[in-house]
């Protein structure tokens, strides 16, 4: 079966999976592409001639050729398209964040719990990077006793101007605290921010910041993010344990030795870092679809987790205060590992 996907949003992200689908990845057919800027959507779609630029989002939810929905739009109007993906009945792959806030998360639990089965997936690639994963398959193991620290870097090369302070958190720790959530199989209940002394390169940014999140069985993450490290895109993590730790390791295949020295590259930017994981979520999306899974991956309760999560971050950072939060219990539907 080859499934029929529609991509609102062809900006950057978007148009690296139209990209992706076509050329990478196999059983999937990219049908039908929307953006605000139409003649950018048709730029998109130029080499698939039987892909329909449509004049909406809701117009390529609606088409009956779409199996399938990709939304890779300004975060904003994330709710209305899953929301109509919802309607439609219509599996939709949601790039981060899910909404943006926990308010609209929460209007898309209720519309899909009321489908009954689980029909969105988020995209938090980082659950699909193979050094997230050896990582993960460590701390479950118990190979290095019970986690107690979980150290979180995120640092960007620089950021586009609409960028602001706040987005330190929504934009980009986002994905730290679904990862860290992933990791430890476990919910935060706190969040504080602290804000070293300003870079020279942060403009009028609070640039670096340091998140404080506690965990319910009081495991302490600490979530670093630069928006403009200059050097390159550095992400890393570690769990310190009981008994042992664990670290992402550098992701150089060389080490060069020369003049005195050695060196590695850092990744010039996300694409180069995390391409691999890209590639790995989709084609795992596009199986569960053509093997009439549904959706497999994070879940809307995930993309919820992180809004929460996001949302205290962002309050403690206005207050500089500690923020207490709890999520409550999950549906049913996203306890339930079939989602069916």
């Amino acid at each position: 079966m080859t499934v029929r996907v529609g991509v609102v949003g062809t900006g950057m992200i978007g148009r690296d999976h139209v990209l992706r689908l076509s050329n990478v990845l196999a059983g999937a057919e990219v049908v039908a592409v929307t953006d605000v800027d139409p003649v950018n959507a048709a730029a998109a779609v130029a080499d698939l001639p039987r892909a329909v630029v449509h004049p909406d989002g809701q117009a390529l939810v609606e088409a009956p050729d779409v199996d399938a929905v990709i939304v890779a739009s300004w975060g904003p109007t994330h709710e209305e398209y899953v929301l109509a993906c919802l309607a439609a009945g219509k599996p939709v792959f949601c790039e981060k964040p899910l909404a943006t806030s926990q308010e609209a998360c929460r209007r898309i639990l209720d519309a899909e719990v009321a489908v009954g089965h689980r029909l969105v997936q988020v995209g938090f690639m980082r659950r699909y990077d193979p050094a997230y994963r050896a990582m993960k398959d460590v701390v479950t193991s118990g190979a290095i006793g019970a986690p107690l620290l979980v150290h979180s870097r995120h640092r960007n090369p620089s950021v586009p101007s609409h960028y602001v302070r706040e987005m330190a958190i929504t934009d980009s720790a986002v994905h730290d605290f679904d990862i860290v959530r992933w990791l430890l199989d476990e919910d935060f209940v706190s969040a504080s921010v602290l804000a070293p002394r300003r870079s020279r390169h942060g403009t009028d940014l609070q640039d670096p910041l340091l998140i404080i999140l506690r965990t319910d069985s009081g495991v302490l993450v600490d979530v670093e993010t630069s928006a403009n490290s200059r050097y390159g895109y550095d992400v890393g993590g570690e769990v310190v344990g009981e008994d042992g730790t664990v670290a992402l390791a550098d992701t150089n295949p060389v080490v060069v030795r020369r003049e005195g020295g050695f060196a590695g590259a850092v990744p010039a930017g996300w694409r180069e870092r995390f391409v691999r994981a890209y590639d790995v979520e989709l084609q795992a999306w596009v199986d569960a679809l053509a093997a009439g899974l549904g959706a497999t991956g994070p879940s809307s309760w995930d993309g919820y987790a992180a809004a929460v999560a996001s949302d205290a971050a962002v309050q403690a950072l206005r207050t500089g205060e500690t923020v207490e939060f709890r999520l409550g219990p999950a549906p049913a539907l996203y306890t339930d590992e079939s989602g069916r």
